[in-house]
Parts: C-alpha cells; structure tokens; sequence
C-alpha cells in the first residue's frame, strides 16, 4: 500500500471520529417517506435543493400521487406547480412521469435492488441510486458524491480529483466500508455548518487539524493580518 492510501485512510478514521461527535444528526436520514418509491421520488427532487425544502412539498405531492401509477399518469402541467419549488422544475416533472411508467413496465412497480436498474431511470445517477439501495434495500455499494462530497472530500485531503466517479473510488479506499453510507450525511452538515462554500469557517472548524485545506486557508489568513498589521 502506498504512502499517501496508508495517510489517507489514518485520516478518515481521524475525521470520522471527530464528524460523529459534532454532528450526530448526520447519521440520520434528512428526507421524509413512507415507502421506497416515496424515498426515491425524494432524492431525485432533493437534486440541488436542501431536503427541507423537499420535504415541505412532498405531503401534498403523495397525497396526490401515491404510487407509480399515479406518477406515470399525471398530467405534467398539474404536476410541475408541486415540484416547481424544488427547482428544475420541468426537468423532474417529465422525470417523474417516466420514472412512474418505467417501474410499471419493467419492474411490476417496486424500486429496483441493483445500481445497473436504477441507473437506467431518467434522472437517477450514481449519487441517487447509492442513497436508495442504502437506505431502502440496505445494500452499501457505494458512496453517494454530490456537492458537499466533492468539494470537502478534496479540502480535507482524500481525493485529489474533481470527477465524481473518481471520488467515490477515492472515497470507498480510505473509508471504512461502514461509513460509506454516513459519509454523504455527514458532508453535508459539516457544508452547511461550518465548511460553507466560499466562507468557511476555518477557525472554528473541529476537524481543522486534519484538514490540509483548512490550515492552508487559516495560514493565509493569518499572513494576511500579519500584513495588515505592520501597513502604516
């Protein structure tokens, strides 16, 4: 094993520790279901929307449309004004139709239990179908890369890549296999509550000592303030 896999995976079990204690809530899910196709249809509406946001709308959504039968029925301009706060509005509604239609027809109406099947539904990449096999069928295959992942994952010295496939593959190396799942919750607590895009909030941070970003960033700003402080 090469030096920089052996660090890498010594500072994952580190942050891993560090994570849990500061965000205990992020090992719990964010998004609110009933049933596997409920929590499917959530994660592809909670794409570049916070689940909260998600989760206000999705009541009166299933209410309406229970089941794929309703979904693949709907008639797309009454079911875009349900999903519109979500963003991609147009997008998801044409994508939820097809999902609807697309599990009647090839999988008798039950979200399907493997990467290759889920993958194949409109709007379903890698990031949704890791979190639905998790989380619904209890199968970690992989670790679900989105915004938060991406962007951390690389601040905090475990990829060194931008492509999410290639992080997940980084990511699944130098964690352990049991907190592939909790890594994508966890990421994103630690986006919103302290590594926010384009201010973080460094000093504050727990996972600083492990982050070579952070100290980076915390050197920087440390030279700039020493600068500011010897100018007449």
């Amino acid at each position: 094993m090469s030096a920089i896999r052996q660090e890498r995976r010594a500072r994952a079990e580190r942050l891993l520790v560090k994570l849990k204690v500061a965000y205990p809530r992020g090992l719990t899910l964010g998004l609110s279901s009933t049933n596997p196709f409920e929590y499917l249809v959530a994660t592809v509406l909670a794409t570049q929307c916070r689940d909260e946001r998600v989760n206000k709308i999705t009541p009166a959504l299933f209410a309406r449309y229970p089941d794929p039968a309703a979904f693949a029925a709907a008639d797309y301009e009454a079911l875009l004004p349900l999903v519109r706060p979500t963003g991609l509005g147009p997008t998801k509604a044409r994508n939820l139709t097809a999902i609807g239609r697309l599990l009647l027809e090839r999988h008798a109406g039950k979200v399907p239990a493997t990467m290759a099947e889920l993958t194949a539904l409109p709007g379903v990449a890698r990031k949704i179908a890791n979190l639905v096999l998790a989380d619904c069928h209890g199968i970690v295959e992989g670790v679900a890369v989105d915004t938060h992942v991406r962007r951390i994952s690389k601040l905090l010295g475990l990829t060194d890549s931008t492509d999410a496939a290639k992080i997940e593959r980084d990511l699944m190396d130098c964690l352990p296999r049991d907190a592939w799942r909790s890594w994508n919750n966890l990421m994103v607590e630690h986006g919103r509550q302290c590594c926010v895009a384009g201010a973080p909030r460094c000093t504050a941070c727990p996972l600083v000592e492990d982050c070579p970003g952070g100290r980076e960033l915390t050197a920087e700003l440390e030279r700039r303030d020493a600068a500011g402080a010897v100018l007449p």
